[in-house]
């Protein structure tokens, strides 16, 4: 019964990828394309690469203190190894990747499965909180940009009332589902309630300033992965901190929208770039090597994970 739901789940966002991707290259000859990656200075690449790995290690090494409450002391390789695992089965099927990653940690560590998946389900709720706070950090640096941008294209006073009745009609979902006891909002409740929980747990573990500390340096190797890779294209060494704000986010949300930001993360870069009057050769064809270079140190580093796994533990189990 569910089996076309799940086929769909896979289908869907492949196709919309590859018809992201036949639009995206329809805006932009492939020399031309070609040509900007034969420009590009790939040392700046290679620190953006560097950046990312250092955010996925620290991202790993995080993860053992989720570990730690629940009577368990796993490898660091074996967290490394599961992380690259986990991005790489995510191209194929979405959102696969954290089931995959709670089987290799049960597999290789002997970490129950739902308490495995459970501690990567808590690491979610820490991501989306930075996630949230640098989409809060763009917005107060940059909300006379983002108040002009819209009041030239609404009435500053459809704005206000615009956002007075969105106030409204969150707290009215917010009443309605704190009351009602349908199945969906049983589910909702459920949903929201294991997010707090999650949340909390956090500073309920032993050493969660350290924990709190990782999660920091994983975002902010994030955001200067993605900053540090602009300075490749000589078009785009001007640009501003609020361009690269914006530009990070909408590629985060991008990710989620088409296996692993295929199609989708150069046209998010295109959208977000265009915003502060940036040509869109030099933003698409930026997000196609952003995309292209990270995609291919997870492919790279995920696969030889898959394969280095069962070695590294049966090394480990005869020593």
């Amino acid at each position: 019964m569910n089996k076309p739901k799940s086929i769909l789940k896979v289908v869907l966002p492949l196709l919309l990828g590859v018809g992201l991707v036949w639009y995206s290259l329809s805006k932009i000859s492939i020399p031309i394309l070609v040509q900007y990656f034969k420009d590009a200075d790939y040392s700046w690449i290679i620190f953006g690469v560097i950046l990312g790995i250092l955010s996925h290690a620290s991202r790993a090494y995080r993860w053992l203190y989720m570990a730690e409450p629940l009577g368990f002391q796993p490898k660091f390789g074996n967290s490394f190894m599961a992380v690259y695992s986990a991005y790489l089965i995510n191209f194929t099927i979405p959102r696969a990747g954290e089931i995959a990653r709670a089987s290799i940690l049960t597999n290789y560590e002997g970490i129950p499965f739902d308490k495995g998946f459970g501690t990567i389900v808590a690491e979610r709720v820490a991501d989306t909180i930075m996630l949230l706070s640098i989409i809060a950090t763009a917005f107060f640096l940059e909300f006379d940009f983002i108040y002009t941008f819209f009041a030239e294209k609404f009435n500053p006073t459809s704005i206000l009332l615009g956002g007075f009745v969105l106030l409204i009609l969150i707290l009215g979902i917010f009443l309605f589902i704190k009351k009602s006891s349908s199945k969906f909002t049983l589910k909702v409740k459920e949903f929201i309630s294991g997010l707090i929980e999650g949340a909390l747990s956090i500073f309920k573990m032993k050493k969660k300033w350290a924990f709190i500390g990782h999660t920091f340096f994983i975002w902010t190797m994030y955001v200067l992965m993605f900053y540090v890779t602009t300075f490749a294209l000589p078009e785009l060494q001007d640009i501003s901190i609020a361009a690269v704000l914006i530009g990070f986010i909408l590629a985060s949300f991008s990710i989620a929208a088409t296996n692993g930001g295929i199609g989708s993360f150069p046209e998010a870069i295109v959208i977000a770039f265009s915003l502060f009057g940036m040509a869109d050769d030099p933003s698409r064809a930026f997000g196609w090597i952003m995309w292209s270079t990270q995609t291919l140190v997870i492919i790279v580093l995920g696969g030889l994970s898959l394969l280095y796994l069962p070695i590294y533990n049966r090394k480990k189990t005869t020593v």
